[in-house]
């Protein structure tokens, strides 16, 4: 069913409109974000739930509750608890470079479903758990379904969308995330009140839920137009695909651009040598820094721990929880908002505004609990709702900036040969660094106390000033002739050889 609006790229290279088949298969794959965010949220919320404290983690139970000299920043600190968080992203981290293999060999489909049917086994591991260990090993089979569909989705999205609207598509992988994120904290102070203390099963195991809808929806989901002409040789079957997508018969101008990307593709039997080589640095440096970026901006690990932050300042259990729905609104809202505009105003000008602007909340959230906050008393409660407002403005500068375009871009960027290689190192390096926070971040908290926010509004500024310099405009710009923008940046140009300008030049007359 081919019903949309008509588009042109910027350069008029490509015809095709958004038709209903590209917005349902694209709807359907961004459920991968779902899985994440759920995952994200609902750990933060189980672990500051007291019958799952008890029952799991009884010394950090003991210590939250009769030790009165410990320090505020202190109180949750645990290495098994940290495990148990930061199990889920070590997980997803080896896994995706088998993800890697699987989606540049047998299509973005198969790992999609690889990864649902992961989720699925361990949510119901998890909802069952009746030990330290069957808890364990379920945030890792979770972990094994984020790795593969963190790694396929993003790259599906940007595959499917029309190039000058593949920023709003892509980004609806980044606002699924925050729906996953959103009803983990609405179904974790739901369950937090059922009687008898056994709530939390329910919320680990309400990960299986979105887990089957990308399943059974990855099931009936088509491979992209370039993974198939990747994988073989059927121009033909590749050319209806497209005019399937496109919704126009007129889509030559797009397949010759894919068979010259495959044509390559196919001379490179080992994509992650490849991507070392100085033609493809400014490719590799982009999937290392910005996902490194998006994790010192400290968002996953106030995501994960916020329920216990909150509880940190003086609020209680229900109020603390109630808080991270709050926030979870918040993010939804400005990640749709980052849909709307990320394809007129560009990629930069989100980076930017967004950088500005958790830098200033992180500054007055850490000035409020320097100043107001000792290791052993509470915040007034006008300063802890301070700290509140100032924590959604936070979240608000990350939802329309970093959070969707740190997938955006990397899954732009890359040329097709090495275009799963080049995902799965994003991919591992923020699982990485979210399992690097994850398990140090309580420890960070005990020992820097209020400075941990001003530790993380320093590489905002870092990251600000990087995005600025190094990182081109990509908007309207067709997935397959990425390269250009390489090619013509002040910087980047110097590295992969301003005489290809010249040459790029010539291809488009």
């Amino acid at each position: 069913m081919a019903v949309g609006f008509a588009v042109m790229t910027g350069g008029g290279q490509y015809n095709g409109r958004v038709t209903f088949f590209v917005a349902l298969s694209c709807i359907m794959a961004a459920t991968g974000g779902v899985i994440f965010g759920y995952d994200i949220g609902i750990s933060g919320g189980v672990t500051s739930m007291d019958p799952f404290l008890e029952k799991f983690f009884p010394e950090v139970y003991t210590k939250m509750r009769e030790d009165t000299k410990i320090s505020n920043y202190c109180k949750f600190n645990s290495e098994l608890l940290t495990s148990f968080t930061s199990s889920l992203y070590l997980a997803g981290l080896v896994a995706s470079f088998f993800a890697s293999s699987i989606t540049r060999d047998y299509g973005r489909k198969p790992s999609i479903l690889i990864g649902g049917a992961a989720v699925l086994a361990g949510a119901a591991l998890g909802g069952a758990a009746f030990n330290i260990y069957m808890l364990i090993f379920g945030r890792v089979l979770l972990g094994v379904g984020v790795g593969f569909a963190n790694q396929a989705v993003p790259l599906y999205l940007s595959e499917m969308a029309p190039p000058r609207h593949r920023g709003a598509i892509n980004n609806g992988f980044q606002f699924c995330l925050c729906i996953g994120f959103l009803s983990a904290n609405l179904i974790n102070f739901s369950t937090e009140k059922i009687e008898g203390g056994w709530g939390w099963r329910i919320s680990l195991a309400m990960a299986g839920v979105p887990a089957i809808i990308l399943t059974l929806g990855a099931l009936f989901l088509p491979e992209t137009p370039n993974s198939i002409i990747q994988r073989s040789n059927d121009q033909q079957k590749d050319k209806l695909l497209l005019q399937r997508v496109r919704g126009t018969s007129d889509v030559q101008a797009e397949l010759d651009d894919l068979i010259k990307a495959s044509t390559i593709s196919k001379t490179m039997d080992h994509p992650f040598k490849k991507i070392i080589q100085t033609k493809y640095r400014p490719q590799l440096v982009m999937a290392i820094a910005l996902p490194f970026f998006v994790q010192e901006t400290g968002i996953n690990v106030i995501g994960l721990y916020a329920p216990i932050l909150f509880r940190a300042i003086g609020l209680g259990e229900s109020a603390s929880l109630m808080t991270t729905v709050v926030t979870g609104v918040v993010s939804n809202t400005s990640t749709f908002i980052s849909m709307i505009l990320v394809d007129k105003v560009g990629r930069k000008a989100l980076f930017m505004a967004g950088g500005i602007q958790m830098f200033g909340s992180l500054v007055v959230v850490g000035g409020i609990m320097a100043a107001q906050l000792g290791d052993q008393g509470e915040l007034s409660k006008g300063y802890a709702y301070v700290v509140l407002i100032m924590i959604c403005v936070y979240v608000a500068g990350f939802g329309w900036s970093w959070g969707p375009l740190g997938w955006l871009v990397p899954s732009e960027i890359f040329p097709l040969e090495i275009r799963s290689a080049g995902q799965s190192i994003t991919v591992a390096v923020s699982l990485m660094f979210t399992f690097i926070f994850a398990q140090t971040f309580l420890a960070l908290l005990c020992t820097f106390k209020s400075g941990t926010f001003f530790f993380f509004g320093g590489w905002v500024v870092a990251m600000t000033v990087f995005v600025h310099y190094l990182l081109p405009e990509t908007k309207n710009m067709p997935i397959e002739k990425m390269e250009r923008v390489w090619r013509e940046h002040w910087f980047w140009k110097n590295i992969v050889g301003e005489n290809i300008v010249e040459q790029s030049k010539r291809e488009e007359v």
